[in-house]
């Protein structure tokens, strides 16, 4: 069965941990993490989290596509992307 993980969830584990933290407290602290994320990233930076991975910003170069609906050519916007390369200790333990 698949399950997903929300920030309601990440902040309930931490209240939970023994942290000494309120649910409240821990919503707090997990938005706090996202938007360091955010922030780091949207300046060009990475996020390296030891033994799960690292999350980088890669550009597309704008492309010339095809409408599938019309087959009109367009041109697509180049655009930035997340790309996320998977630690070892994480691949690891998916096996």
């Amino acid at each position: 069965m698949e399950k997903t993980l929300t920030k309601k969830d990440l902040a309930d584990l931490l209240a939970e941990a023994g942290l000494e933290l309120n649910k409240t407290q821990a919503a707090e602290a997990v938005n706090v993490m996202l938007d360091a994320f955010t922030n780091t990233l949207k300046d060009g930076g990475t996020v390296d989290m030891f033994g799960f991975g690292k999350f980088t910003v890669t550009e597309r170069a704008a492309r010339s596509g095809i409408n599938p609906a019309t087959r009109e050519k367009i041109e697509i916007a180049a655009t930035k992307a997340v790309k996320f390369k998977p630690a070892k200790a994480l691949k690891d333990a998916l096996q």
